[in-house]
């Protein structure tokens, strides 16, 4: 071939390859990566074990894999989560117990349950070793230290199922102090905090009766949204409740020093004894992973449980009969199987 030739045709194939080379690149470039969308939630209180599984999805990067860039806002005393959801504040935010959706309802808020983490309300009844105590029923009659929350929420099941009347309560100052010095003390408390308290000061083992345990139907531990997510960004609040339900298998059932390691950064009062404690009472009375959990996955909730608690708590004139209780809550995100254990944790 001549030399002007072979000269044209490279000149022909260039100006062609130039021509051609910005769709080329275009398809040799990568799509750019999805902007994370900016999530704050708010707990109960301060970091601790029992939000273990949040911390454990933040630090394992969970949430951003799901697309999304979380701020874990911890509680306190002057925090409260409930006005926060209800005022659009915050994205998300851990409900303490099933009166708070319930209550945000009934005052005209749009919040709704996506998700139940604690199948089992860690209340518990706390007593010295004492023979003639060995179930909550044999406590009808006798002076128990209770807090002036309780008396509106599970202090009501414990007088229509066991018979306790008002005059047996006690002021629950928070202090263990009362309940080490009297042995005759019965105190509330929480399964995975004041039992182990109260026998590292007081150097005996108290008896723990779980309230769940003794027929307590209320579901903890929340994950709350603003009734305008569930509706206009439903993507969102289901990344974030399967993001939290992963941490919280990863937490309990793998390595939890990644969530615990963020706990500690936000609350330095929590120690690694603490810590160890809460996640091992977690596992042994199934806060977590136990009734429907264990097919339906980690969260789960159900109308069935949701009726029982309304009902039982309408009945003895805490919500008004009248009050649309489905709107506390939606089982839209719940109920996957995501997390289910093969058989239910065993109890005490």
């Amino acid at each position: 071939m001549p030399f002007a030739r072979r000269v044209f045709i490279f000149v022909l194939a260039s100006v062609a390859l130039a021509g051609a080379s910005p769709a080329l690149a275009a398809k040799a470039k990568p799509a750019a990566a999805k902007p994370l969308v900016k999530i704050t939630f708010a707990t109960d209180w301060k970091a601790q074990a029992e939000h273990g599984g949040y911390y454990q999805a933040l630090a394992t990067g969970l949430y951003a894999k799901a697309g999304l860039d979380v701020t874990i806002r911890q509680g306190g005393p002057a925090v409260n989560p409930p006005q926060l959801i209800a005022a659009g504040a915050v994205d998300f935010v851990m409900g303490s117990n099933q009166f708070q959706p319930l209550n945000l309802v009934a005052a005209g808020a749009d919040v709704q349950a996506v998700a139940a983490i604690f199948q089992k309300d860690p209340q518990v009844l706390i007593t010295h070793p004492r023979a003639d105590i060995k179930s909550i029923a044999d406590m009808k009659g006798k002076p128990v230290m209770i807090s002036d929350a309780t008396i509106s929420t599970w202090w009501v099941w414990a007088r229509a199922k066991y018979g306790f009347n008002d005059t047996q309560i006690r002021k629950y100052t928070f202090s263990a102090a009362p309940f080490l010095t009297d042995p005759q003390a019965i105190q509330q408390g929480y399964v995975s905090s004041e039992p182990y308290l109260i026998e590292k000061e007081g150097k005996f083992k108290p008896q723990i009766f779980l309230l769940s345990d003794y027929g307590y139907p209320g579901y903890s531990n929340f994950i709350l949204a603003r009734g305008v997510d569930v509706r206009g960004r439903a993507a969102v609040v289901k990344a974030f409740v399967e993001a939290s339900t992963a941490g919280w298998k990863s937490y309990l059932n793998g390595d939890p020093s990644p969530g615990n390691a963020l706990i500690k950064r936000d609350n330095p009062e929590m120690t690694d004894d603490l810590i160890a404690n809460g996640i091992a009472a977690m596992r042994r009375y199934g806060i977590v992973m136990s009734g429907d959990a264990t097919t339906l996955g980690i969260g789960a909730m159900t109308d069935k449980r949701w009726k029982t608690f309304f009902d039982l708590m309408a009945a003895n004139g805490v919500f008004d009969k009248t009050l649309d209780y489905k709107k506390a809550y939606t089982l839209a995100f719940v109920g996957k199987g995501r997390g289910a254990a093969a058989k239910p944790a065993k109890t005490h």
